[in-house]
């Protein structure tokens, strides 16, 4: 079998397509054939080394597959399931591979292989976005950055659902109908406006009672300003890099804010939270209200070429690997 492996951190340089072998399934385990691989931003800090990672490693933490084979003592699925995952343990690169039972989810006949690679770890990540770091409410305006992107599209489209209005943030032009056409009510082009001043207009000089931050260093001044007082920033992501070096004393300033920095694992930290999780990312995307837009597809053997895309903003929605 073959699959992406990498021995040093680096550019997208790094990835290389070799041979591999894939052991029977342990305890609690399965192997699955994979059909679809889904690409996140996540991927590139683990190539990179800003997430470290043992050396050397495969790479990826999200696909769509069929059950090959069983473990020992799996009750839960059987050979010819279709499934999907969205956590680690990394090594969603590969044609095949072994992964926890306990942590995949049957797919209804409903969504398709692709679907489901590219919406089970977004999915889960707008999920406890939505319903666990900040609970967000029927009329509420909500700030989102990176609005056309793979998280940026899910989360638009699931708190329109929950009857709320959503602020995105664009990089340009042509991503701003992107995002419209997903779910925002308001579109602002951070290329060429300025976003607090704009969130003010927009919400009358209130602010916004949250803003969901993929982007890190380059937008977290702009998400403080952006909040009404008492407001909550979650700081979920690193895209321009990591946010540093913050006195606590500007939360004051601006009013009583709150910042958190939350991960997916504690929130899927328990077989009963991942049921839960998963199980209603599948539920409203079979539902129709959530539409995951697979914008680029890429053979897995150019891995390095699909990130070289998603580190330029090349890519728009969600992009899939195909073994």
């Amino acid at each position: 079998m073959k699959a992406i492996r990498f021995e040093k951190t680096g550019g997208p340089e790094v990835l290389h397509w070799v041979d591999v072998d894939v052991p029977p399934p342990q305890a609690g385990e399965v192997r699955l054939l994979q059909k679809a691989i889904g690409l996140n931003y996540i991927d590139t800090y683990h190539r990179s080394g800003l997430y470290a990672v043992p050396l050397p490693s495969g790479l990826g933490s999200e696909g769509a597959g069929v059950v090959e084979a069983v473990g020992p003592g799996v009750k839960s699925l059987k050979v010819g399931d279709r499934v999907a995952y969205g956590s680690g343990p990394i090594g969603s690169y590969a044609q095949v591979r072994n992964f926890p039972a306990n942590q995949l989810v049957k797919l209804p006949k409903a969504i398709s292989d692709e679907t489901a690679a590219a919406m089970m770890l977004k999915g889960m990540t707008v999920r406890y976005l939505l319903r666990a770091t900040y609970k967000v409410k029927r009329g509420e305006i909500i700030l989102l950055h990176a609005a056309a992107g793979g998280v940026g599209l899910i989360l638009s489209q699931w708190a329109k659902a929950l009857g709320a209005r959503v602020i995105g943030t664009v990089g340009s032009e042509a991503k701003m109908a992107v995002a419209k056409a997903h779910g925002c009510t308001h579109v602002i082009n951070s290329a060429t406006e300025n976003v607090a001043a704009r969130v003010r207009e927009i919400t009358g000089g209130a602010g916004v009672p949250v803003v969901y931050d993929g982007v890190g260093k380059a937008t977290f001044e702009t998400s403080l300003d952006c909040l009404r007082p008492r407001g909550l920033l979650v700081s979920f992501g690193n895209a321009s890099g990591a946010v540093q070096g913050v006195s606590l004393g500007i939360l004051a300033a601006k009013g009583s804010l709150y910042v958190t920095r939350p991960t997916l694992g504690s929130y899927i930290a328990t077989d009963a939270d991942f049921r839960e999780t998963a199980g209603d990312v599948v539920d409203i995307v079979k539902s129709g209200k959530v539409k995951i837009p697979v914008n680029q597809r890429y053979a897995l053997a150019d891995a390095a070429q699909a990130h070289s895309d998603l580190e330029q903003r090349k890519t728009t929605g969600s992009s899939v690997l195909l073994p």
